[in-house]
């Protein structure tokens, strides 16, 4: 506790009722909460079993338990729950499945199942699927501000969002006969469960005697509405927040919970961490002047001990090639002349259509790079599908798997025949795929979709049963040849060369399942063990995690900074129209633009860069481009702007030139 500092101190010493701790960029607030449960556990007498930490990353839960493991004596943390919201959710739904109406063993749907159903309906009932994107989009947001199918129709105010209510009844429909929910259900059917019976409410309530929250920022109306529910009238909780980071509006995150607080709990107190432990004081007046512009209920001024640290530089640039150049050539200067890994450098831009030019200027200089939110190996289609067949065969009653896979390859069985199966499935408290064969299913379906069932259930069991064989592998790649999936890919990529290079990851990833049981030194692991140890969700994101300390400049738009931290930061496009996006001013949300650009401040530790172009091409035309207004918010003692003035183009190649040679000589040392 002696390396806190007041601010931390009394946040992790006062118990005495509901807390708010606005905790600043780099402010230490993760030590503040493991602290904080230590504290109770070790001081105040509550049992780690009564303790729930919540956040919202598999990732952040992981290092909290981790952090607090090392405040504790063994067994001291047996039973505390730290959690993400949608973890929390779904050990409730598991618990209460029957109250809700669910068997034993339901699917989670993801983002690509979801689109599918839903695209599945509106062919169905509109002969076609434009706009499923939008309407997706306003079901999450119907879903996240607890608004069920029946109220959303009752509440549609044009043929858009009546449209939306349709598909959205139809959905919900399909999904409980599937015996499936989806990411937003994970909150919502809780919350709705709390609402209709008191006695689990009450329940739950007993389960969590204190409650800490932390990105509290980030809540939208469901969970905010978890939160209350839980913490009842015992009004013991921490939530940890800073509505200066509240980036995700766009996807139902509500800043406004923060002051919610104030009037749901009088007796709330409030405590500013404002001590910053990352960036050097220049480097926070930027980002103190900038934020100052938006309107604040709670007013906080970041400070550190850092040092004053280097100006700030604004990097004008002739066109975004010059400017790709210039930020490339910076980075390739510096690793040269500090000798700082790569590691050390990062580039945050606001979409993701900004990287692939700097891309290709790393590249050509042989910088390498690390690119954040790119497509991993397990989300692409053709290995989830190949996932899902070995899901099955370790699980036949896994409905989620049985339904990626019953139409890949097509078998012509429609939503309509599924959604009887489900609930045929239900009704005899079975999975979808044991229901397949069964005798009484003829009383639902027509015969020609029992025969493609059942023909499909007779093939998965064949390779079930060579599965458990000598050679589990053989029989695997020869599924694959059976199902003609190369064929199919064939006729869903966009060329030859593409599916090529899919089917080459179908093969990988057999190959990577046999490598895995032949690593097993006992020899004992099964095709199943092996099959299990690909799915584990916790092993895609070990994955992940091994990648995020990739040597290499890391790449990443400026929401998926957050939380992170670098030496070296530049920050590309301080444009009108990037940044602030074009579609913030014309709807006037130019304050969550400006916390973005704060977010992206706060991430730089020593020296900071924007990078703008004066001119860029856009839809075939070169347009002029205006600096961003941010800019011109920030404090100009402390910003060195650099390529205002019309050197001669001549001037600049020599000066060019003799860069390079300064670089090449350094590399002969």
């Amino acid at each position: 506790m002696s390396r806190l500092n007041p601010r931390q101190q009394e946040a992790v010493n006062y118990v005495g009722g509901p807390l708010l701790v606005l905790a600043g960029a780099g402010s230490g607030k993760t030590s503040v909460i493991t602290r904080k449960i230590a504290h109770l556990i070790q001081n105040c007498g509550i049992r780690a079993q009564y303790i729930v930490a919540m956040t919202f990353t598999n990732k952040a839960a992981r290092e909290m338990k981790e952090r607090v493991g090392t405040l504790l004596r063994s067994g001291e943390g047996r039973g505390l729950t730290v959690s993400t919201f949608h973890n929390l959710g779904l050990n409730i739904i598991r618990k209460e499945h029957v109250r809700l109406g669910y068997k034993p063993g339901f699917s989670i749907f993801d983002e690509t199942d979801v689109k599918a159903l839903m695209t599945d309906i509106m062919q169905k009932e509109y002969s076609g699927d434009d706009g499923v994107d939008e309407i997706k989009n306003m079901i999450g947001a119907w879903k996240n501000d607890l608004i069920l199918p029946a109220q959303a129709l009752e509440n549609a105010r044009n043929p858009k969002e009546q449209t939306a209510a349709i598909v959205y009844t139809h959905y919900q429909r399909t999904l409980k006969a599937f015996n499936a929910v989806d990411f937003d259900d994970l909150i919502l059917l809780p919350v709705k469960l709390f609402e209709e019976h008191a006695d689990i409410l009450e329940k739950w309530q007993n389960k969590v005697r204190y409650l800490l929250v932390d990105e509290y920022q980030d809540t939208n109306a469901s969970q905010y509405l978890l939160v209350k529910m839980l913490i009842g009238k015992r009004n013991q909780f921490t939530v940890v927040g800073d509505d200066d980071q509240s980036i995700y509006a766009w996807r139902g995150a509500r800043p406004e919970n923060l002051m919610l607080l104030k009037e749901d709990y009088p007796s709330l107190k409030v405590v500013m961490l404002e001590q910053n432990y990352r960036s050097t004081s220049r480097i926070l007046r930027c980002a103190n002047v900038l934020i100052s512009n938006n309107p604040h209920e709670f007013e906080k001024q970041l400070w550190s001990e850092m040092g004053h640290g280097d100006e700030i530089r604004v990097i004008r640039c002739r066109n975004e090639d010059a400017e790709a150049e210039r930020v490339a050539m910076e980075i390739l200067s510096l690793h040269l002349r500090t000798d700082r890994p790569y590691s050390d450098f990062a580039i945050l831009y606001r979409g993701n259509y900004q990287a692939k030019l700097i891309e290709l200027k790393l590249q050509h200089h042989q910088i390498p790079y690390r690119l954040s939110g790119g497509n991993s190996f397990f989300g692409r289609q053709e290995v989830k599908d190949l996932m899902a067949y070995f899901r099955l065969i370790v699980n036949p009653d896994d409905d989620n798997a049985f339904l990626r896979v019953i139409n890949v390859p097509r078998r012509e069985i429609g939503s309509t025949t599924l959604e009887k199966l489900g609930n045929y499935a239900t009704e005899r408290k079975i999975s979808m795929y044991a229901a397949t064969d069964e005798i009484g299913l003829g009383e639902h379906l027509d015969s020609r979709f029992t025969d493609r069932l059942a023909r499909f259930k007779r093939f998965m069991d064949k390779v079930r049963e060579q599965c458990a064989g000598e050679d589990p592998i053989s029989a695997l790649r020869s599924m694959v040849m059976d199902i003609d999936y190369e064929n199919w890919l064939r006729t869903n990529s966009s060329s030859d060369k593409a599916a090529d290079y899919r089917m080459g990851n179908v093969w990988f990833l057999i190959e990577a399942l046999k490598n895995t049981l032949e690593k097993d030194e006992d020899g004992e692991m099964t095709v199943e063990d092996a099959i299990g140890k690909l799915v584990l969700r916790d092993m895609l994101e070990r994955q992940q995690e091994e990648e995020d300390g990739a040597e290499g400049v890391q790449m990443m738009t400026l929401h998926a900074s957050k939380g992170l931290e670098f030496p070296y930061v530049f920050i590309m496009g301080m444009e009108e129209e990037i940044l602030p996006h074009r579609s913030s001013i014309e709807a006037d949300t130019i304050e969550e633009e400006r916390r973005l650009a704060y977010v992206g401040i706060t991430r730089a530790r020593q020296t900071l860069a924007f990078t703008f172009a004066a001119k860029r091409k856009q839809y075939g035309e070169v347009i002029d481009c205006a600096p961003s207004r941010f800019l011109d918010e920030l404090p100009p003692d402390d910003l060195a702007w650099e390529g205002n003035d019309d050197t001669p183009t001549e001037v600049k190649a020599v000066r060019g030139n003799n860069a390079l040679a300064d670089i090449r000589a350094m590399l002969k040392r």
